[in-house]
């Protein structure tokens, strides 16, 4: 015959720790703990998806389907229903350790378990006591109402680790994008400017560091905070499924560390590179490391579009809304506003710049000299920038918009003809705009657009500017 211990630990075997009834189609999961197979479902649901699950009773993590039906296990729990055995039987009641009478009452002031003679001692005599099962069911309800807000901490602190993460690697984007500008003006120039692009990328590298230092110092604290949360409802839950007298001890330390939580939020931090790793004024100009490169552009009347009017001195270009009576020469241009230079270029470096103004359009770079003059002509036959509408552009196919966060009144214009560039500069906040790479082959000529007068609000010229005399010189290097 079986011992009352081995008796009772059949019972304990039978019983569910979710549902704390007899299992019901009992299932084992890898770490060998059973279940009803309706309760480890809905605790599988519960937990939701791409959530790790973690065995109920001893928290090792098993995959969801691994249920193996318990056949052996589901006839024991019949024969035991058949006995008359009630569930829980098997559980050793814990006794007043100074009265050795059983813990049926709770005290609410001192929120611990005590028997019929504490209830009557002067410890306890003017304190509420209520039954065990009353105040369990009591703070079980209590715990229960605490996991919710806790579960919603927790998806918040998860949503911010996300951000914070994905922050991170905009941030690290950002970097490279600008090392790649950095780099690529640098190299425009050549070794002129190599100890300030080292500086500069120090620079950038040291406020990458920084950055990204402080960026996961914020996703390890939030990290660490969602773990305590985690940990935190994984005691409650834990609790809820203990036995009365056991999910009683410490009730109002857990309830308040549940109470008490405080969502802690992540430190601000800058990922804006505008105004970092600007080329400093101390080190360089870089307009005036482009004029050691400038030519004295002048205009070309022999290409000039009809209703386009030039100065005496060819550095202005206005629009005129009447034809002027002008020889149609191959030269000149028949169905757009353009001019050309009168330079060009079948080599080396050139830079000039151009007044633009308060114009609201005009078109400025470079072009073939074989292009057409008659008519249509192709996108490959230029290079050249465009203001349509207050919107910038790069005439490439498809055209580029460009960010412009100051508005340009003068342009710069560089041509590298060796390495196959035009770029583009804001003279005004001496900012890059765009750089066109190809292959060149021929004469380039300056191209210039001032665009239609529009009713007198585009009247304007477009002036050519001075070179300064101590910049002319050898412009091929």
């Amino acid at each position: 015959m079986a011992s009352p211990a081995t008796a009772g630990e059949v019972l304990d075997e039978a019983i569910c720790s979710i549902c704390l009834g007899y299992m019901t189609e009992p299932v084992t999961i890898a770490c060998g703990h059973n279940f009803c197979r309706a309760c480890l479902s809905q605790y599988c649901a519960a937990k939701g998806a791409g959530t790790s699950l973690t065995c109920p009773q001893c928290r090792a993590q098993f995959q969801k389907g691994e249920f193996r039906p318990n056949t052996q296990l589901s006839n024991i729990v019949q024969k035991l229903k058949q006995l008359g055995l009630k569930p829980g039987k098997g559980q050793k009641e814990k006794l007043c350790e100074r009265h050795k009478e059983h813990l049926k009452l709770f005290c609410e002031e001192d929120g611990e378990t005590i028997c019929w003679v504490c209830e009557k001692s002067r410890d306890h005599k003017s304190h509420t006591v209520v039954p065990v099962e009353e105040a369990a069911q009591e703070y079980k309800e209590k715990l229960q109402g605490a996991l919710g807000p806790l579960r919603k901490e927790l998806e918040e602190s998860l949503a911010l680790t996300s951000k914070e993460k994905e922050k991170t690697t905009k941030w690290q984007r950002k970097v490279k994008n600008k090392r790649e500008t950095i780099a690529g003006e640098f190299n425009k120039l050549h070794t002129l400017l190599r100890e300030e692009e080292q500086l500069l990328l120090q620079s950038l590298e040291e406020k990458e560091r920084e950055t990204l230092q402080r960026l996961q110092e914020n996703v390890t604290k939030l990290s660490q905070q969602s773990s305590s949360l985690q940990q935190l409802i994984t005691e409650i839950e834990e609790k809820c499924q203990q036995p009365v007298i056991e999910l009683l001890k410490d009730m109002k330390t857990t309830l308040s560390r549940s109470e008490n939580v405080k969502l802690w939020e992540p430190e601000a931090v800058s990922t804006d590179l505008k105004n970092v790793c600007k080329i400093p004024e101390r080190c360089l100009d870089m307009r005036e490391m482009l004029k050691r490169f400038a030519v004295d552009v002048t205009l070309d009347p022999d290409t000039a579009y009809p209703r386009l009017v030039l100065s005496e001195d060819r550095k202005r270009v206005r629009y005129r809304d009447k034809h002027q009576d002008l020889p149609d020469n191959p030269e000149r241009f028949d169905r757009y506003a353009i001019v050309l230079g009168a330079e060009g270029f079948a080599g080396g470096r050139r830079y000039w710049e151009v007044e633009v103004g308060d114009k609201t359009q005009w078109d400025l770079g470079v072009c073939r000299e074989s292009m057409s003059r008659k008519g249509e002509f192709t996108y490959k036959d230029y290079w050249r920038l465009i203001l349509r509408g207050g919107e910038y552009h790069a005439c490439t196919s498809p055209a580029t918009p460009l960010p412009v966060s100051v508005r340009p009144s003068r342009v710069g214009i560089f041509l590298d003809y060796e390495a196959g560039e035009v770029s583009f500069y804001n003279v005004t906040d001496r900012s890059h705009l765009f750089t066109f790479t190809g292959t060149f082959s021929g004469k380039l000529r300056p191209y210039f657009h001032p665009g239609v007068s529009a009713g007198g609000t585009n009247a304007a010229p477009l002036i050519i500017c001075p070179v300064p005399a101590q910049a002319r010189g050898n412009l091929c290097p």
